[in-house]
């Protein structure tokens, strides 16, 4: 899976990255992977289920992979831990 089959969650509106989705699915992506990390998780779920229950019912969740990652900031030289999730949808 390529990377332009991937939809990163960041601080935008939800409906930007559903609008992103679906024109990954209408380009001919049959997989699509939406990503996220710490706090955006909530809105990548949102953004799965909006797709899926308002704008494409065909679409179905096919994985979905949780994990932790360790990020050293720049201020700080002790690492902290993320959450992340990565949501593959096909059609």
């Amino acid at each position: 899976m390529s990377r332009s089959n991937t939809v990163f969650i960041g601080r935008k509106p939800v409906l930007n990255y559903v609008l992103a989705c679906m024109t990954l699915f209408k380009s001919g992506q049959s997989e699509i992977k939406v990503k996220a990390r710490g706090r955006a998780i909530s809105t990548a779920v949102d953004v799965v289920e909006v797709t899926r229950s308002r704008f494409m019912p065909d679409v179905k969740v096919a994985d979905i992979k949780i994990g932790t990652e360790e990020i050293t900031s720049e201020e700080s030289s002790s690492p902290s831990k993320v959450s992340t999730i990565e949501i593959t949808l096909k059609r």
